[in-house]
This record gives C-alpha cells, sequence and structure tokens, in this order.
C-alpha cells in the first residue's frame, strides 16, 4: 500500500537537491505534488519526474521571501489537486563567510529572510488549506539547528530559529490534528555540500581539492563511516513524518547526519 495515496504535498525548494528528492520520494508514495522554487528550468526538471510516478503536480515560480507568491503558488495548487494533506518547508540557503563579527549586514539578512522567515511564510500560506482530518508539516533545518557551526552564526541563528517555531507550531496546531516536526540533515550530497567553494574551505591544504578529499575530512566527523548522506536519506524521513506511520509524532527533532551531533572527540 503506498503510504501517500490520495495525499497532496507542497514543497518549497522543490527544483534541486533535498526539494526535488522530497518531491520523487512523496511521488513514489502516491502523492501529487504543489512544488514551489525560484528557478523555473530547475522545476519544471522536477515535474517532469513526479509525473513519471503517474502523478500530478502543479508548479509555481516563487520565491519563499515573497509571502504574496507563496500565497499564489499555494492557492492555485490546491485548487487544482482539491487538497493539501503535507507541507515540507525545505527552501533555503546557506554561506560559511566567517565569524560573526565580520559578516555582512545583507548576508545576514538574506540567510533570515530565506531560512526563517520563508519558512513562515510557507507554513502560513498553507496551513488554512490543511484539512478537518489534520496533517503534517515538516520544516528542514539542519545539525546546525541542533549544534554551533563557527564561522556561520547566521545560519546556525535562523536554523536554531525555526526549531522554536517548530515547536510553537505543534503547540497551536495540535489541536487541529496537525503534527508539526524537525528534521535536520548534517552533510547531504547535495550541491550545498559538493561545490568548489566549500572543498576549498575544508581543504585548504590543497590548491584544487575534490570530493574524495573532502570526503576524508567529513568522514571524520560522523559515528558512521561515511562523508554524506544521499539526499533520499533526508527524503524518507520527511516521508516517514509525512505519513500516518508517524501519526503521533509531533514536537520532533529527527536528525538525518551518520552521528554527527552524537560524536564525542
Amino acid at each position: 500500500m503506498l503510504r501517500m495515496a490520495g495525499k497532496v504535498a507542497l514543497i518549497t525548494g522543490a527544483g534541486a537537491g533535498m526539494g526535488r528528492a522530497h518531491a520523487v520520494r512523496l511521488a513514489e508514495e502516491g502523492a501529487d505534488i504543489i512544488a514551489l522554487d525560484v528557478a523555473e528550468g530547475a522545476l519544471a526538471e522536477s515535474a517532469m519526474m513526479v509525473r513519471a510516478h503517474g502523478r500530478r503536480v502543479v508548479t509555481a515560480v516563487a520565491d519563499v521571501c515573497d509571502l504574496a507568491a507563496v500565497e499564489a503558488g499555494v492557492g492555485t495548487g490546491v485548487a487544482e489537486l482539491g487538497r493539501l494533506d503535507t507541507i515540507v518547508a525545505n527552501a533555503g540557503v546557506t554561506e560559511n563567510p566567517g565569524p560573526s563579527w565580520t559578516i555582512d549586514e545583507n548576508l545576514w539578512e538574506r540567510s533570515m529572510a530565506v531560512n526563517l522567515t520563508g519558512v513562515w511564510h510557507t507554513v502560513k500560506a498553507g496551513v488554512a488549506a490543511l484539512g478537518p482530518g489534520g496533517g503534517s508539516v515538516i520544516i528542514i533545518s539542519s545539525t546546525a539547528g541542533i549544534k554551533a557551526v563557527a564561522g556561520a552564526s547566521h545560519y546556525t541563528a535562523a536554523k536554531h530559529a525555526v526549531v522554536g517555531l517548530a515547536r510553537t507550531l505543534a503547540n497551536e496546531l495540535g489541536p487541529r490534528s496537525i503534527r508539526v516536526n524537525t528534521v535536520h540533515p548534517g552533510a547531504v550530497d547535495t550541491a550545498m555540500t559538493i561545490n568548489p567553494a566549500t572543498f576549498a574551505r575544508l581543504r585548504p591544504d590543497l590548491a584544487a581539492p575534490t570530493a574524495d578529499d573532502v570526503a576524508q575530512v567529513l568522514s571524520r566527523n560522523h559515528l558512521l563511516p561515511v562523508p554524506w548522506v544521499e539526499a533520499v536519506d533526508v527524503s524518507n524521513a520527511v516521508l516517514f513524518l509525512a505519513s500516518d506511520e508517524a501519526r503521533y509524532i509531533t514536537g520532533l527533532q529527527m536528525v538525518v547526519d551518520a552521528g554527527l551531533t552524537q560524536k564525542v572527540g
């Protein structure tokens, strides 16, 4: 039996990376998808992948910083697909610019706008459409929402803040049978980790570090002998929290990090 049969999921940042993986994984389990992203071409490609599983998809080009655009995309999707059961607030940005006192104000504001206010916009736009039978809100935070990340206080602060937002929402929405949980990935095999800037930051001793060079560093951070998790590993956590298997789970911080946050020494 498909775990998301007959359900509709809203996913932000659905054009690539984890957002695309969430859309495809939920579609595999029977969900129709409302997909939002700022990149129209990437969004169209994600939509094709959802349709390949026989599911319907409505796309909207929307920046989560723009509440009106998010509301319009959600409204169009719900009107066409007829309902909304799951909200996956996935869109996010990250940089590691350096010590807190050196971070440019515009960079700080952008991080807060996307990683925190964008999550609030997503929930604000979608929660009214969740039906009388309840639903699931899943906020993608980070291991930076569990522990500090030196050199990225703007990102760490925002990712901690969405945990507080989720806990509050869990209390506010519980009487409507709406569950609210956060998922906390560590390093994931997506462009947010696998890129030249990150390679250079993690291996400053090398002139042109590769993914293999970085893998050696990241593996040392984990309890399990892997450098990163796959996007689908995070999507499997999202699927569980969206499904009826998690019907009594709310206010949880689910960590998918190969043991990063638990490693001692």
